[in-house]
């Protein structure tokens, strides 16, 4: 008698999660090889002090650029021109309906920008975002309150979005980036920035990063954009191609709304 065959792997859905699981892992052994966890900066092989600046242009398959939050732009001409952007996220009104939230997420700007977003008149259905990131969980929070309200968001060219900004951005129930606007991703320290046993550590991260997958989730993006984010050090930053933004579902209309 023959024996049964085994179950077949739904083979697409398994080599998602075993790719997503083994760039989580590869991010944690670099931790665990480092040791000391320090303000979340890692070098790794070929990249660190080596990396373009983030003033050279970026190409297919040369994204990666060294990043440091309120020194780097990047080598794009700005629609507008910031100057010194704020140490904590600023709504302002644009036109209409149509507002701006710029600046640094400072840790409990959730509560703040999410109280000014509910008293501003008219009520806000466009978000133009320029921000170099900062405290993942407060942008979660925003994001989750944009897409809850039915708030949309945009980016206009020559503007950026890094780090944790991305994740308002992708709160947005309609989604617009010009292409000329940067959206760059990276690995985050999540907890207290001191030096910590490894096992604390990585308790923290694990936890964190089982929030970042969880809101990936909810907003319907593919998980799979955490390989380059969990692949790329704290003082780089990634920049995704127009194309990863639409592969990855940040993007859902190129055409200006």
């Amino acid at each position: 008698m023959s024996k049964p065959e085994p179950p077949k792997a739904k083979g697409p859905l398994v080599a998602r999660v075993l790719t997503a699981v083994l760039a989580f892992q590869l991010a944690i052994g670099a931790l665990l090889v480092v040791g000391d966890v320090q303000e979340a900066r890692l070098a790794l092989p070929g990249f660190g002090p080596d990396a373009p600046l983030l003033t050279d242009p970026v190409r297919p398959g040369d994204q990666r650029r060294v990043f440091a939050p309120g020194r780097d732009r990047p080598a794009t001409r700005p629609a507008r021109d910031p100057g010194k952007l704020p140490n904590r996220l600023v709504l302002t009104k644009i036109e209409q309906a149509t507002y701006r939230l710029e600046g640094d997420i400072a840790e409990g700007d959730a509560d703040r920008v999410i109280k000014l977003l509910q008293d501003a008149r008219p009520t806000p259905e466009w978000l133009v975002l320029q921000s170099p990131g900062g405290v993942v969980s407060d942008a979660l929070q925003i994001g989750r309150f944009v897409r809850e309200t039915g708030i949309n968001t945009r980016m206009l060219a020559g503007e950026y979005c890094y780090s944790a900004c991305p994740y308002i951005l992708m709160g947005g129930v309609e989604r617009d980036v010009d292409e000329a606007a940067q959206v760059g991703v990276h690995q985050h320290y999540f907890g207290e920035s001191t030096i910590l046993p490894a096992s604390f550590a990585v308790e923290d991260i694990q936890a964190g990063q089982g929030e970042v997958m969880l809101y990936l989730d909810e907003m319907g993006i593919d998980p799979l954009i955490m390989v380059p984010a969990l692949t790329t050090p704290p003082d780089e930053i990634y920049v995704l191609l127009p194309e990863e933004l639409r592969k990855y579902g940040v993007v859902m209309s190129t055409e200006a709304q």
